[in-house]
């Protein structure tokens, strides 16, 4: 999708405008699904005046149901990041509760690394919508999708139901309108992104050297979730509704996804086994849940060879996934030539988390979205969105994603003020060189 230039008082497109003008023409002119803008006006108004911002409403094309930052605001933001963290889905003494994103906009708040303190450079998406039922159709079957909203009396009337057996993903009253608007807020940063880098824009001012990166700070996670139903803690594919999103609204036909939660995105992968237009790239820890991902798992029929799994075994750490990057996930991409990259950011392979045995650290997640910060500018015009995933140790969670976002803004780590080397062990070097070299050979890197 392009940005059209404008001329007043409006024309139908994408509209910059001061907000009194706005809510004259959207009431005059603009239809928005099920009277959204028209129910929403008075609010609209009201949050502009408070917080002297502009939004940008997109309706040149008709799948974009977003309020966007401004013009100037794509145009000078580092980071653009949104927020769903699901307070009502939540099991008391479960690790996949709900202060785990409020765990991470505190540490955002404490650390000022937030549009308060940091002005444009850091955009936070005030205003977006659930997903679609349509949008999760086009990963999950339908009769999940509609079984799991139908399934919400029984949560209500019970307080707290289990939705995958005897498994350990759990369901509240607001489980499904919660992860509608989890699914939502990972749409909302494409459509963010894809506009931040449209053509018109660009052309309206210098071409930036900094292209600003999503980040999803949403619960419930994604990655587990398969097409026919919820998975270990996770309830919709969040980074898998969104790659397809990327494809049907905006063109971007290529998606790259790398996923470095310490579990394989199993739900991510069965989505597009087959699918020579979305390559998934998984690094996780060997043996660990839910033992899927294994490294001659690589896809199939016209998607072989679009899917990479490279299970690493238990201790590795910081230099094991920089080898990786450089010898695997890098040349992937290259190869891949992607139009975007998404990213399944679990922060659970750090050395402090509970569920698993790795030995990242905050340096290390640092490094990591630095170079894939670096990864997008040069093969995709920098079009790029994180959506969290796991990460149980609330500590560890929200310092590495802080650190995350100062990888963004380009700004040193603080990393040596959290990790201590006193946790670190030597790694398994051996081993995870002849995990290189073995998944190296088998997609001829």
């Amino acid at each position: 999708m392009e940005l059209r230039a404008l001329n007043p008082p409006f024309s139908i497109g994408n509209v910059f405008c001061p907000i009194r003008s706005r809510v004259r023409w959207l009431r005059k002119h603009y239809i928005y699904g099920n009277g959204y803008v028209e129910k929403n006006v008075k609010s609209i108004r009201a949050y502009s005046q408070r917080t002297k911002r502009s939004y940008i409403c997109c309706s040149s094309n008709p799948q974009i149901n977003h309020f966007l930052p401004s013009e100037t605001e794509l145009l000078n933001g580092k980071v653009i990041y949104s927020v769903a963290a699901a307070m009502g889905h939540n099991k008391e003494a479960h690790p996949e509760c709900n202060s785990r994103v409020p765990a991470i906009t505190d540490a955002l708040e404490k650390m000022k690394l937030t549009t308060e303190f940091r002005g444009m450079e850091i955009i936070k998406l005030e205003k977006f919508k659930p997903a679609k039922v349509e949008d999760l159709a086009r990963v999950h079957e339908g009769a999940y999708v509609s079984g799991l909203e139908k399934a919400m009396d029984q949560a209500s009337e019970q307080g707290l139901i289990l939705i995958e057996g005897s498994g350990p993903t759990y369901a509240t009253s607001t489980t499904f309108q919660e992860s509608l608007l989890a699914a939502g807020a990972g749409i909302s940063l494409v459509d963010a992104v894809v506009m931040s880098h449209s053509k018109t824009l660009v052309a309206a001012s210098k071409i930036r050297k900094d292209p600003p990166v999503g980040f999803a700070l949403v619960r419930p996670p994604g990655h587990h979730a398969v097409p026919t139903g919820p998975m270990g803690f996770c309830v919709f594919g969040n980074v898998a509704i969104a790659a397809r999103y990327a494809q049907r609204a905006h063109g971007l036909k290529r998606v790259f996804i790398i996923d470095f939660d310490v579990h394989h995105g199993n739900g991510t992968n069965d989505a597009f086994y087959d699918d020579p237009d979305i390559y998934f790239l998984s690094t996780h820890q060997d043996g660990s849940y839910p033992g899927t991902g294994r490294i001659n798992h690589i896809g199939r029929g016209d998607g072989e060879g679009t899917t990479l799994n490279l299970p690493l075994p238990g201790g590795s750490g910081d230099r094991a996934i920089r080898d990786v990057f450089d010898e695997v996930i890098a040349p992937c991409a290259q190869r891949f030539k992607p139009d975007i990259i998404l990213v399944s950011a679990g922060y659970d392979a750090h050395v402090l988390d509970p569920l698993a045995n790795l030995q990242f650290t905050t340096a290390t997640y640092y490094m990591l979205a630095s170079n894939i910060q670096q990864l997008v500018r040069d093969l995709c015009g920098g079009r790029c969105v994180f959506f969290l995933e796991g990460g149980y140790n609330l500590s560890s969670l929200s310092n590495s994603v802080a650190d995350s976002f100062r990888a963004f803004l380009g700004e040193p780590s603080l990393a040596a003020e959290f990790d201590n080397p006193a946790f670190l062990y030597e790694e398994p070097s051996r081993k995870v060189k002849e995990a290189i070299q073995k998944v190296k050979h088998i997609h001829s890197l």
